[in-house]
């Protein structure tokens, strides 16, 4: 587990010893903690999911499995009898512990990585034009493990790609070498490039050029034939911008695809309601669509073994030793800043 359950709430000491126990209605019996910093008495559950919580926890992990397995908001709440605004509170608190997850996750240095980038669309509120739509989800994986970096929506614009990016170039510092690939959005790697990039000091006259950072690649399947301005042939595979004379160029041309995120998306399309296709029960708010991103997310990465690698993700990546179990995260303690 991530952040020790014992460990104090109030000023992070791990000095903390048992002063008692109590029982609850539908949890059983809970351990009591003293500080002996502070002096605070606190619960085993404090700062937790379930800190507060009336309901059984096997209910609640029945109820937030069901809407990770691609049960609608509206259809949960009938079939399991609770209240909206419940399930809206359940939801929030459960995503709310992606932050910091990902905190953790980037204290880790990684070998090597290969990331797949692609986009999957849905409608927010009502049918407009897909262009206008804010339902625009950018999803960034590494493809060995299958651990999704980045899972984002908003409008198919150039903020959406920043932002995404901005959360890659925190994993490019971690990471040894690393390869992006896509299949014909070049503004991956343009805007990578933008926020990411190395002055090669050759020793020439002249301003040094800008190049993307040592051991850093991106690579483009190009899905078209010909430039639709130019109409002038263009390669079927490319790199979009300079990268640095010394990174080893070893990804061959039948590496340059993004088929992992694509059949996630299929994925995403059958587990997340918002996403499927041929029915009305699109997400009502880009602020409720990304909420039940973020808890695909944690589920995902730490819980749900992948049925191609036969592992969690995040265990393939090397992030943790074993996969998470939903009660292990519904008894994660946050930190007091979440």
């Amino acid at each position: 587990m991530f952040f020790n359950s014992n460990s104090c709430p109030y000023c992070g000491s791990k000095e903390c010893k048992e002063s008692g126990k109590y029982n609850t209605m539908q949890n059983g019996e809970r351990k009591l903690f003293r500080c002996t910093d502070c002096g605070q008495v606190f619960s085993e559950t404090k700062g937790t999911f379930i800190e507060k919580l009336r309901k059984p926890i096997d209910f609640v992990i029945k109820v937030l499995k069901s809407r990770s397995e691609g049960s609608s908001f509206n259809a949960t709440c009938r079939v399991f009898e609770i209240s909206k605004n419940t399930l809206l509170n359940w939801e929030r608190k459960f995503a709310d512990m992606k932050d910091v997850i990902f905190l953790y996750c980037l204290a880790n240095q990684f070998l090597s990585q290969i990331i797949e980038g692609d986009e999957v669309y849905t409608k927010i509120n009502k049918n407009v034009p897909a262009e206008d739509s804010q339902g625009w989800t950018i999803i960034l994986m590494e493809r060995a493990s299958r651990f999704i970096w980045v899972m984002d929506c908003g409008e198919h614009e150039k903020t959406l790609f920043l932002n995404a990016l901005e959360i890659l170039v925190q994993v490019i510092e971690q990471t040894e070498e690393l390869s992006l690939i896509t299949d014909g959005e070049r503004r991956y790697g343009k805007i990578l490039f933008e926020i990411c990039y190395d002055l090669l000091k050759t020793g020439k006259p002249g301003r040094p050029p800008k190049v993307l950072p040592k051991n850093v690649k991106v690579r483009i399947k190009n899905k078209g034939d010909s430039n639709r301005e130019t109409e002038k042939p263009r390669p079927k595979y490319e790199a979009p911008c300079r990268e640095h004379p010394e990174t080893e160029q070893n990804i061959s041309e039948s590496d340059i695809h993004a088929n992992h995120v694509e059949a996630f998306n299929g994925s995403l399309r059958r587990r997340n309601s918002a996403y499927r296709r041929k029915t009305n029960t699109y997400a009502k708010s880009k602020t409720g669509l990304q909420r039940t991103l973020d808890l695909g997310w944690i589920v995902h990465n730490f819980i749900r073994v992948h049925w191609t690698t036969k592992q969690v993700p995040a265990v393939a990546l090397g992030i943790i030793d074993a996969g998470l179990s939903w009660v292990d995260v519904l008894k994660m303690r946050m930190p007091s800043f979440v």
